[in-house]
């Protein structure tokens, strides 16, 4: 059985949804929450949840029988017993769980608009204290995989991971956060380590020169054996240096809450190349999981389960 740890972020989320919550756009086109401030805002429904880029991964490796665990900062309070009650459920292993002494865990509300976009506002407590210490006496042998999430932009802690990942031969996903992303001439260095690299087009173009995403895909193989570049619902471009993959939508669902579609379409891809899927297998998976995702509100409960039928979807492979 593949042993993967997901490293990141944990939150405790709420999902506020009414017919008063409502999107409009600004003046530059831009979609936006649009309320009164000063009124009372009539919810109609308020659903608790869990989230985090890594707590969401750990569960899509675990529903497909992957062993799974967990590793990063919360606090001692409810949300983080919520949390850690969660990850249980789905069998994560917490052991290796960080907890700050001041910090409370990473809490989030979600506004929902009636469109299925939505604002989210972040208390980042303990998820935006990660240090270097904190992960030099992780035992890392344990896991033949890492998948790394957005880190707060905690470079120090991140080399001390990915150099003792490499030491022990362990292959590493990431899907770096603004944080890294806001720290480029650090974050590339890093890429050396990375086995598999999960980012949007915007984010790409940060890393890489080029404006379509095959031309983002081809020279980010000068860095990482692997690149996985999305672009909403223009679809996905993957690379392993052999093949390219084009992906379409896999299904063009009704979108009730796009939370947790990036972390269950990257973890979705790792969860079935780690175990030695081809890339266009891994591709199909990947997207169904996120679509699966975003019919439910939060970013767990679509999390697809092992053994799950999937249909055909637009993809094309060519050669390299």
């Amino acid at each position: 059985m593949v042993r993967i740890c997901a490293l990141g972020a944990a939150s405790q989320d709420v999902f506020l949804s009414g017919h008063e919550i409502v999107s409009t756009k600004d003046e530059s086109g831009a979609l936006v929450e649009a309320f009164p401030l000063g009124a009372k805002i009539n919810i109609e429904n308020a659903v608790f949840n869990t989230g985090g880029g890594a707590t969401n991964a750990a569960v899509t490796f675990a529903r497909q029988r992957i062993e799974a665990s967990f590793i990063g900062k919360i606090g001692h309070d409810a949300a983080g017993v919520a949390v850690m009650s969660e990850l249980d459920n789905d069998h994560v292993d917490t052991s290796g769980v960080l907890y700050d002494p001041t910090l409370g865990t990473q809490y989030s509300t979600v506004l929902l608009a009636n469109t299925g976009e939505r604002s989210i506002l972040i208390y980042r407590g303990a998820a935006h204290t990660h240090t270097a210490k904190d992960y030099e006496d992780v035992d890392f042998s344990q896991y033949d995989w890492l998948y790394v999430s957005s880190f707060a932009g905690a470079m120090d802690a991140l080399d001390v991971i990915f150099t003792r990942a490499k030491e022990l031969g362990i292959k590493i996903a990431f899907n770096p956060g603004q944080g890294e992303l806001d720290e480029i001439d650090r974050l590339r260095p890093l890429l050396e380590d990375v086995d598999v690299l999960l980012v949007n087009k915007d984010e790409a173009k940060l890393i890489v020169e080029g404006e379509s995403s095959e031309e983002l895909a081809r020279h980010g193989t000068n860095l990482v054996p692997v690149v996985v570049i999305s672009d909403g619902p223009n679809g996905v471009t993957a690379t392993d240096g052999k093949t390219i993959i084009e992906a379409g939508m896999y299904e063009d669902v009704p979108v009730v809450d796009r939370t947790g579609a990036g972390d269950a379409f990257g973890s979705g891809f790792v969860s079935q190349w780690s175990q030695g899927k081809s890339l266009k297998d891994s591709i199909v998976f990947a997207s169904a999981n996120s679509t699966s995702v975003v019919r439910s509100i939060g970013a767990k409960t679509g999390i697809l389960d092992y053994g799950v039928t999937l249909h055909d979807m637009p993809i094309t492979e060519k050669a390299f």
